[in-house]
């Protein structure tokens, strides 16, 4: 059984463009409208997925509604000689009375429900300039330039940037307390060191002063502590505070 004609009116119809220097991200959009009484659940899909952000990729148009999708190209070195072959594609289907779940909704439904339309993506370098700089990346250029609404692309920019910028910080300051907490632990051990050679030395020294202890089979002795149990405990000491610290 062949599958379903696209209910969904697709603006562009057959091809994305995005317009260069492509040394900065280039935006694009498509609009998705949905002409007909039901809903529609759609999903974009690309052959090249690192290369692009579609943001939204997936959800459902309700009757007589319309959505805007920006389509991010990531910066790449571009050769106009390479033919591009990227492509995207819009899959729909209309959406089942109740409860939806998107993630089982299309792995369940089966293909002869699917409705596609194939959009080839075009690149495009703009004129170069009178000081014969390299159109892929002028050194003069404060913004990439991009296809579309004006409006929609500084909406979609400011919605991502500062939720991105906000990630960063947070991460760079993760790092560098750890990189602290690194440093600090590293200085412990090193001390921690130093002071079992100390009481090694110590040890050994008062060890040629005085005869070798006898080991008794009775019970301990309640008067003074023998310096290798004196070493033990401050060893055990030493240990348990470095572990502390990596547990916290």
């Amino acid at each position: 059984m062949s599958k379903q004609e696209q209910i969904l009116i697709i603006e562009p119809q057959n091809e994305l463009k995005f317009v260069g220097p492509f040394c900065s991200p280039v935006t694009s959009f498509m609009k998705l409208i949905n002409p007909s009484d039901q809903r529609v659940c759609f999903k974009i899909k690309t052959t090249a997925p690192k290369k692009y952000c579609v943001r939204p990729n997936s959800g459902i148009l309700d009757p007589k509604s319309s959505v805007d999708i920006a389509v991010c190209l990531q910066p790449f070195e571009y050769d106009p000689n390479e033919k591009n072959k990227h492509k995207f594609m819009v899959q729909t289907m209309f959406a089942p009375d109740g409860d939806i779940n998107m993630d089982s909704l299309w792995k369940d439904a089966k293909p002869e429900k699917f409705m596609d339309s194939k959009l080839k993506c075009v690149f495009e370098l703009p004129p170069p300039p009178e000081n014969n700089q390299d159109p892929n990346c002028s050194v003069n250029e404060e913004k990439p330039k991009r296809t579309g609404s004006a409006f929609r692309e500084i909406l979609f920019a400011g919605q991502n940037t500062s939720a991105y910028q906000g990630e960063l910080a947070k991460a760079a300051t993760e790092v560098r307390f750890l990189r602290e907490e690194e440093s600090s632990l590293r200085q412990e051990n090193i001390q921690l060191k130093e002071e079992i050679l100390r009481l090694r030395r110590s040890a050994a020294s008062s060890g040629t002063s005085a005869p070798a202890p006898l080991v008794n089979t009775a019970a301990p002795s309640t008067g003074t502590i023998p310096m290798y149990y004196l070493i033990i405990a401050l060893g055990a000491v030493f240990f348990g505070v470095i572990v502390g610290k990596f547990i916290l």
